[in-house]
């Protein structure tokens, strides 16, 4: 059987207030353009169809459209499960419906993890689908005692996933989730505070192929069959070095996979650009005008007046300016590019600190990761 991975469309996402739709559009025609040359069997979408739990109306229309084609159209199988930036119950809707069509969607966790079959020359091949679900929610579905971790939750959910494959039959998980090992970037909402929402690689070893989806850089973790596709397109600037695109995976009758990364070329590139500002925009040789994301690093020593909009002359797709050349005073503080990166966590540690001139105790974290885990647990459920 062959089968594409895909994952981290974050449908409707905005960089720095530049909205994505026409870019995301773009680069899924790139996508069904591929899905023809390789004719695969099935596609995989390891989570974050959206890149929020209510997204615009142009995403869902992009997505309608794109299944669309897809599934009736070039009669290719999707199996799609809900990351943590999507709404787990609003994807479900349809999913019975849609099933006959051969789009099988798992936006919320159950007790069962039955697993869709699908079959191929050689016979069945198992699917278990692992929607994102947090820890709170997994004690619910999975009856445990106590709050589990993250690594806890998880191994509950795959535990209760096999139960459903025979013995010696091939299988392949999709799930969402922050495996240990794998490398992160700033565009990536994490999952919990410090390391607690990692999960072992372990618990998926049994599975032919893990298709992962959360992390933006294609990577594999573990082992070679455990793999993120990474992103369809750059969301950070911290990703300006990455490839994009999706992979291919080919199984044979044994189970045995082979992966292979297949880069896909965006409308618009993103790159990070650094000079003084009449080089900028005096030269163009050097700094040619451009169309794509740009964030600039200005090296002048001096103040730089209306330096927006000066670069947004060269750079009609301007994103922000740092000015690295200038020594501010450790006193003035800088908003947006200095705390840009920051959890939620860290933001609010930061402005208790600000106010009370304390830092948050143990007990205050705790209740801070709680109502956070639950901000983001009612944005999914809606």
């Amino acid at each position: 059987m062959r089968f594409i991975h895909t994952a981290d469309w974050h449908l409707g996402k905005s960089l720095r207030g530049h909205p994505l739709i026409d870019d995301q559009e773009y680069i899924l025609r790139e996508f069904l353009r591929l899905i023809k040359d390789v004719k695969p069997d099935a596609i995989i979408m390891a989570g974050d169809v959206y890149d929020r739990a209510l997204p615009p109306v142009e995403a869902t229309e992009l997505l309608n459209e794109v299944l669309t084609k897809i599934v009736l159209e070039e009669k290719v199988k999707v199996l799609m499960i809900a990351g943590n930036h999507d709404s787990g119950g609003r994807l479900d809707f349809g999913n019975a419906l849609f099933e006959r069509s051969g789009l099988f969607v798992r936006g919320t966790a159950d007790r069962e993890l039955k697993p869709v079959v699908l079959n191929d020359e050689y016979g069945e091949i198992y699917f278990s689908l692992i929607p994102y679900f947090d820890p709170t929610e997994a004690q619910h579905i999975f009856n445990i005692s106590e709050r589990p971790t993250f690594d806890e939750a998880n191994f509950a959910a795959v535990t209760a996933a096999r139960k459903h494959i025979p013995q010696g039959k091939r299988s392949v998980a999709a799930a969402h989730l922050f495996m240990v090992g794998g490398v992160s970037g700033e565009s990536e909402r994490s999952l919990a505070v410090g390391g607690a929402g990692n999960v072992s690689p372990q618990w998926f070893a049994d599975f032919n192929y893990t298709a992962l989806g959360h992390l933006h850089a294609p990577q594999r973790v573990g082992a070679d069959k455990i793999r993120y596709s990474g992103s369809l397109l750059k969301y950070s600037f911290d990703e300006v070095n990455q490839k994009k695109g999706v992979l291919t995976v080919n199984m044979d009758e044994k189970g045995a996979v082979a992966a292979e990364f297949v880069p896909l070329t965006p409308r618009r590139d993103l790159c990070i650009v650094e000079g003084q500002i009449e080089d900028i925009r005096a030269d163009r040789a050097k700094y040619p005008v451009s169309d794509d994301y740009v964030f600039v690093r200005l090296t002048d020593t001096a103040a730089v007046i209306n330096a927006y909009d000066k670069l947004a002359a060269v750079y009609k797709n301007l994103c922000g300016i740092d000015f690295v050349g200038i020594d501010y005073n450790e006193n003035i503080i800088d908003s947006e590019n200095m705390r840009q990166d920051l959890s939620e966590k860290e933001l609010f540690a930061d402005f208790y600190r600000e106010v009370t001139g304390q830092v948050l105790s143990d007990d205050q974290e705790n209740i801070l990761k709680e109502c956070i885990e639950k901000v983001y647990r009612d944005e999914r459920t809606g």
